[in-house]
């Protein structure tokens, strides 16, 4: 017993995990002073300076070149300052927690599912408006159900699920990388045609990133009641979605819960055709509070598993 407990405590990678999570549960960094939030208004600015070929094979060599000179220089200074840290743990820790972002998701759903119970769509846009790239000036109820529905899910799998995953596959650095190249794929995303086709290449390396810890966490989603239903679903209509692990995570969540996803957005006054998925209920408050609950649950069930992975790898080292 006494041996179990010193590895245990001497599980350097698992104790920072839950330190970052439960430092970030009680004292989350707001999103107007984050970091990425910084990130994200830098690298809208240089992409005004750079992109600014018209040419589509110019505008791509352009995007790839505004992610490698956004990214390399993050990586070097991380890679500098790891061997000067007093503490490599709490280091760790650190860039953990600049990485990590579940408590914004989580105050979005709680807010927005009080917004729609009260049927107050000027709130809801104006809490979806600076989240989305879609317009919401416009949204209908049903608009803000299927943005919010949408954002939610695609926040907790990208800021908490695909976090932790790079965490346990690179430290923090790679849990703080992996969010920064989310951040970018975010303020440079084709869907603005200002950003088409430059951000694509940082596109294509989210979604290559993506790929398997979404499509983990979509299973782990399936999984229980109208498991075969929800699989199916995936199968059928993952197809229709431009990025595989986003497919698999809102298919899932929408067979799951049988909710209307997909469909038509506004991006910029110009209409963009999206393909229709999940089942056919419009999503509204209730249904926003059950997809909150269904996400919650399945993330601590994922942070159990990490964690005996983290366990269990530690041990065999």
């Amino acid at each position: 017993m006494d041996e179990f407990f010193n590895q245990f405590y001497a599980n350097g990678a698992l104790l920072v995990m839950w330190g970052a999570l439960l430092f970030h549960l009680i004292l989350p960094i707001p999103r107007q002073a984050h970091p990425a939030t910084l990130w994200h208004k830098f690298a809208e600015q240089l992409a005004d300076k750079v992109n600014t070929n018209t040419s589509y094979s110019q505008s791509i060599i352009s995007g790839t070149l505004a992610w490698l000179l956004m990214t390399i220089p993050a990586l070097l200074v991380l890679w500098a300052l790891k061997p000067l840290v007093w503490q490599p743990q709490l280091f760790e820790l650190a860039l953990l927690l600049l990485a990590i972002d579940w408590r914004s998701t989580e105050k979005l759903a709680s807010e927005l599912t009080l917004a729609l119970a009260k049927d107050d769509k000027k709130l809801a846009r104006s809490l979806l408006a600076p989240i989305v790239n879609r317009e919401t000036s416009s949204l209908s109820p049903l608009g803000l159900g299927k943005a919010g529905a949408e954002t939610i899910i695609m926040g907790y799998g990208r800021n908490v699920v695909c976090v932790l995953f790079w965490y346990a596959i690179a430290g923090g650095s790679g849990a703080l990388v992996y969010r920064l190249t989310a951040e970018l794929a975010r303020a440079w995303s084709p869907s603005r045609q200002q950003y088409s086709p430059f951000g694509i290449p940082v596109i294509r390396a989210v979604a290559v990133l993506d790929y398997v810890p979404l499509r983990l966490f979509s299973l782990m989603i399936v999984a229980g009641n109208r498991a075969s239903h929800s699989f199916k679903l995936i199968l059928a209509q993952s197809a229709s979605w431009p990025l595989p692990g986003p497919a698999w995570l809102l298919t899932a969540v929408g067979g799951k819960l049988e909710l209307a996803l997909g469909g038509p957005a506004i991006y910029e006054k110009r209409k963009a055709v999206r393909a229709k998925i999940g089942g056919r209920i419009a999503p509204a408050a209730i249904h926003l509070a059950q997809l909150q609950k269904l996400l919650a649950w399945r993330l601590f069930a994922w942070i159990a598993l990490q964690s005996i992975l983290l366990f269990i790898v530690y041990r065999g080292f």
